[in-house]
């Protein structure tokens, strides 16, 4: 049974990672679960957290303060590495992952260039360990019904599109503020690679250049970060899609987010459109009094998609939704790799099967960031992509 150690302990790592090993750990697909962050306050937090602890009364995790270069080296190879970090941090802690010997779960994106992720997969194909990345809008039910009607012809050709998705204004005043800087990362790259892994997904096409225009503010701490963007990325057919993100959704607005997508397509001879409301669950719920959690609201519009606890009976809560499906699916591909005989082809048709983001596959959204990147620092100019890497799997 695969151990499993989380590195990080932020905002995901309570909302979906840890609730989500804790379950699979209680379906006996994972053993024990340690959880390595720099500060004890992380660790004592998410230890006590009410949600957590109402869900599963009898789990818990080992907390660990050291290094995570050495938690990772502690654990026997083999076993399952979760990277939850900031975005700049992920590359040398799933490099020292791999050469410890673990299969590689990372929060999204995977890098911020492409350079790094072709050293990513290079070094996985080599030791013949897996490395996904938790792209969970793709286990949304939405995304997968578009992607199959699509790809049979449903909706003819992707022509133009609008996405956007913004969060919470309380995000300013957690550890976003600490790392979420303007030399770091921003608004798009972290919210918006959602999209542009998600119109891949059910399309199949590839980017072909981005610009991102950044509007710069400052954080509570004072840090500066660009915390408003509009984005468009122009597509392998000519289409067009334009993505726009922020840390501006109101704490008093009923959702946790705004979000959505919107795709106009043609045959040539007849339009289809495809239109995900994300934002509007059809539940209204108005509560008695304030919860206690950050951003919440007395009316409240839940979402049960993502991520929600529910009562089937037994011990404790279950977690329900398509964040906790994604890294179920993570998670049975680090075992379908460990346990083959030919871990190379078993390598290559999770690559190929494109269910699962993995470094091979999903290249086009490190060269969509590092262009981003380029682009927001220089007032929204256009960059083109490179040419698509020969061994990149567009499928």
């Amino acid at each position: 049974m695969m151990e499993v150690t989380i590195v990080g302990g932020g905002m995901i790592v309570h909302d979906q990672v840890l609730p989500s090993f804790y379950q699979l750990e209680r379906l006996g697909l994972v053993g024990g679960v340690t959880v390595c962050a720099r500060r004890e306050s992380t660790l004592r937090n998410l230890a006590g957290s009410a949600t957590i602890r109402e869900a599963f009364p009898k789990r818990s995790f080992r907390p660990s303060l050291e290094p995570y270069e050495q938690a990772l080296a502690a654990m026997p190879p083999g076993n399952v590495a979760v990277i939850a970090l900031p975005d700049h941090l992920h590359f040398e802690a799933i490099l020292r992952a791999l050469e410890a010997g673990h299969h590689v779960i990372t929060v999204k994106p995977l890098v911020l260039n492409a350079a790094d992720a072709d050293r990513i997969e290079k070094e996985a194909r080599q030791r013949g360990l897996f490395v996904g990345i938790e792209y969970h809008k793709r286990f949304d039910d939405r995304s997968l019904m578009a992607r199959r009607k699509y790809r049979a012809g449903g909706f003819g050709e992707f022509r133009l599109g609008t996405a956007f998705l913004m969060e919470k204004w309380y995000y300013r005043h957690s550890n976003f503020q600490n790392w979420c800087t303007t030399g770091n990362s921003d608004a798009f790259t972290y919210i918006g690679c959602h999209y542009v892994d998600l119109v891949h997904f059910i399309t199949g096409l590839l980017p072909a250049s981005v610009s991102v225009y950044g509007i710069k503010d400052k954080f509570p701490n004072g840090n500066e970060g660009f915390l408003w963007t509009d984005a468009r990325v122009i597509w392998s057919n000519g289409a067009c899609l334009n993505v726009q993100n922020s840390l501006s959704f109101p704490d008093d607005g009923p959702g946790t987010n705004a979000q959505g997508l919107t795709l106009y397509c043609s045959t040539g001879d007849r339009g289809a459109m495809l239109r995900h409301s994300d934002q509007y669950r059809g539940i209204e719920y108005v509560y008695t009094d304030r919860p206690g959690s950050p951003g919440a609201t007395m009316y409240a519009e839940p979402s049960p998609d993502y991520f929600q606890y529910v009562n089937l009976g037994g011990d404790g809560l279950t977690p329900a939704g398509y964040g906790y499906r994604s890294i179920e699916h993570l998670v049975r591909a680090c075992m379908r790799v460990e346990a083959s005989n030919d871990r190379q082809r078993t390598l290559r048709e999770i690559d190929e099967e494109s269910i699962l983001a993995t470094p091979a596959n999903s290249r086009y959204n490190e060269r969509v960031i590092e262009a981003a990147r380029k682009s927001i620092l220089n007032g929204g100019v256009t960059i083109a992509l490179e040419s698509e890497h020969a061994n990149q799997t567009t499928r």
